[in-house]
C-alpha cells in the first residue's frame, strides 16, 4: 500500500478539489513526505511489525518505564488512557508496546483516517462525527469495552496544544469514565513525554487568533514525525486506577481532568 494524496483529497472532497491548483499538491506531498513515507509502506509489514518498523524508519527511540505496574493477569482486560503529546508517534509506539504484550487483544479508538492504514486496521475502532460510522459508534465503542480485548485510548481527541505558555492536552472528554463503570474496567495511566517543534505551536496560536475554524497545525503532524528523527522519548506507565474510583462524589468530567492530571504528574 502506498499513499497518493492527490487522489485521496479527489476521493474524500471532489467538490472541493477541483479548485486545488497543482502547485498546491505538491506543496501538500511534500509538507506529507509522500515519497519518504511510501517508501516505507511498499515493506508492506503489518501490526506490531509495522509500528516500531516506522519508529526504526525514522530513528526513534522509545523508553518505556513502569512497564511492571501493569496487571497482565486482571481477570477484565484493562483501559490504557494516554496524552497525546506527538500526534503519530506516540500512538505508534504505545499501540506497537500493548500489542506486542498481548499478542494483539487490543482495540484502539482512532480517528476514522486511519483506517486508511490496512496496517493497523485490525486493532482500530474509528470515530467519525459524521455519517454511518457515528451512527455505528456507540455499538462499536460498547461492542470494545465489553469484548475480550484490552483497549487503548487518548482522551483528548487531538495532540497537544500550548495552553497558558504550557504543552498540555486539552481537557480530557468523560466518555472513557462512564464507559470504565458500565463495563467494569480499571485504567492504566500512561504519561509520553515528548513535544513538537515550537512551530507546531505557533501555527495553532495564530489559527486561533484569525479565527481560522480548520485545525491547520494538524497539516503539519507528518512534518512533525520526520522532525522526531533520532530523538529518543520516554513512555511511563503509572498504577492501575480500580473503576470503583469514580464514586458519585465528582461529576465524570470532573473525573476525566482528575485522571488527566494523574497522567500529567506520573
Amino acid at each position: 500500500m502506498t499513499v497518493d494524496l492527490e487522489q485521496l483529497i479527489r476521493q474524500k472532497a471532489p467538490d472541493k478539489a477541483r479548485y486545488i491548483p497543482q502547485c498546491a499538491f505538491a506543496l501538500l506531498r511534500r509538507l506529507f513526505h509522500q515519497d519518504y513515507c511510501n517508501e516505507f509502506l511498499r515493506r508492506d509489514t503489518k501490526g506490531v511489525e509495522f509500528c516500531f518498523g516506522v519508529l526504526d524508519y525514522i530513528g526513534v527511540n522509545i523508553n518505556v518505564e513502569g512497564f511492571d505496574n501493569v496487571p497482565w493477569d486482571t481477570e477484565k482486560p484493562l483501559v490504557f488512557v494516554c496524552n497525546h503529546p506527538l500526534g503519530a508517534i506516540d500512538g505508534l509506539a504505545l499501540l506497537g508496546t500493548l500489542a506486542r504484550q498481548t499478542q494483539d487483544h487490543v482495540k484502539c479508538i482512532v480517528r476514522s483516517e486511519l483506517l486508511e492504514f490496512d496496517a493497523i486496521r485490525q486493532y482500530c475502532i474509528p470515530i467519525n462525527k459524521s455519517g454511518r460510522q457515528a451512527r455505528d459508534l456507540p455499538q462499536q465503542v460498547d461492542k470494545a469495552f465489553n469484548g475480550s480485548d484490552h483497549v487503548m485510548l487518548f482522551p483528548a481527541g487531538i495532540c497537544s496544544r500550548e495552553i497558558n505558555g504550557v504543552v498540555r492536552d486539552i481537557p480530557w472528554r468523560k466518555f472513557f469514565v462512564n464507559k470504565c463503570r458500565q463495563w467494569q474496567r480499571d485504567i492504566v495511566p500512561v504519561h509520553f513525554i515528548g513535544q513538537n517543534s515550537p512551530r507546531f505551536y505557533a501555527i495553532d496560536r495564530w489559527t486561533k487568533r484569525l479565527h481560522i475554524k480548520a485545525n491547520i497545525a494538524q497539516l503539519f503532524l507528518a512534518d512533525e514525525m520526520v522532525r522526531t528523527s533520532g530523538k529518543t522519548f520516554t513512555m511511563r506507565f503509572g498504577k492501575p486506577i480500580p473503576y470503583t474510583t469514580f464514586d458519585n462524589t465528582r461529576q465524570p468530567q470532573q473525573w476525566a481532568q482528575w485522571v488527566q492530571q494523574q497522567v500529567e504528574s506520573l
